[in-house]
């Protein structure tokens, strides 16, 4: 999407909540252009996919609406033979990785947003896309595990993917790695190297655009060297490196949209607030139910009264 001009960036979309409405006309002819999405191509293609599905028998999904499946085309341009590989990829992982899937409460994964571990800003990059900002320095490995951020990232994924519009245009990570030591280092194996490139390029129906790192050190280029031979030419060229200077990181993400620690004007959001936030509207929630993941009394009593209505 065209990015908007610095008269054009205001500071109006910082309330908590999912957008599941119909994307505006500017996101739907990005989706035209950028992905092939038109209604004829949409509905021929989803049918395809759940035969395809059904056909091979690789993976059996939750769901099978046309909702569900045309977030894993969208993700693949529309691609049939990609997306049902997508599909069957995200299923895969789920099986692979019980220990970040199954048996989770969203609500009380509180410490990692006390902790400042990770964040998402409720506004967007100035095209229209979330962010996900990533504080490694601010984990301490001797408090919880890796497996911990990666079942909050899952779930933020999760949640955000239920977005028509974040299908569309995909998001952006932040990976601030002020603070990081060897004690982090020690922890990236390979094993958890290919969970983060699976969950970034190969086993979930959101495309990362960018991914923006600040404060980077010698630390980082061992971590890095675990990562680097997992990822392909085009992934390689979504990295960008910013150092401390935040003028760099503004050339991609306006000021306007970002927190005022990188040099920017907006407040920032404890993890936990988006949690507390999604799990009073029953759509969400019911969804979350649908995933698997474990319902606290106050959100099944959201999804009964709404049953009741």
């Amino acid at each position: 999407m065209p990015e908007l001009k610095d008269d054009q960036v205001e500071p109006q979309d910082d309330v908590v909540g999912l957008d599941l409405g119909e994307p505006s006309p500017e996101v739907m002819e990005y989706a035209r252009r950028e992905l092939g999405e038109t209604e004829e191509v949409k509905c021929q293609t989803v049918n395809e996919l759940r035969d395809m599905i059904y056909e091979r028998g690789e993976c059996q999904p939750h769901r099978m609406d046309d909702d569900f499946l045309v977030r894993f085309l969208r993700v693949r341009n529309f691609n049939v033979n990609r997306a049902h590989r997508l599909i069957v990829n995200y299923y895969n992982f789920k099986e692979q990785h019980p220990e970040i899937h199954q048996d989770v409460n969203p609500v009380k994964m509180n410490h990692i947003g006390e902790d400042d571990v990770m964040t998402v800003p409720p506004y967007r990059t100035q095209c229209g896309r979330r962010m996900m900002i990533f504080r490694l320095g601010n984990w301490d490995p001797r408090k919880y595990s890796m497996e911990e951020i990666f079942k909050a990232t899952v779930i933020i994924l999760e949640l955000g993917v239920l977005e028509p519009r974040a299908q569309i245009l995909g998001g952006v990570a932040v990976f601030d790695l002020e603070g990081i030591t060897m004690s982090h280092a020690w922890t990236i194996t390979p094993q958890v190297a290919n969970m983060v490139i699976a969950l970034m390029v190969s086993a979930f129906p959101m495309k990362t655009t960018a991914i923006h790192i600040l404060h980077q050190s010698w630390v980082f280029d061992v971590m890095f060297a675990v990562f680097k031979p997992l990822l392909d030419v085009r992934m390689q060229n979504k990295i960008f490196f910013h150092g401390s200077n935040m003028d760099s990181l503004h050339q991609h993400i306006h000021p306007a949209q970002l927190p005022k620690k990188y040099g920017g004007t907006r407040e920032e959001l404890p993890y936990y607030k988006w949690i507390q936030s999604l799990s009073k509207d029953p759509q969400i929630v019911k969804e979350m139910m649908m995933l698997g993941y474990v319902l606290d009394e106050d959100m099944l009593k959201q999804l009964n009264e709404k049953h009741q209505d």
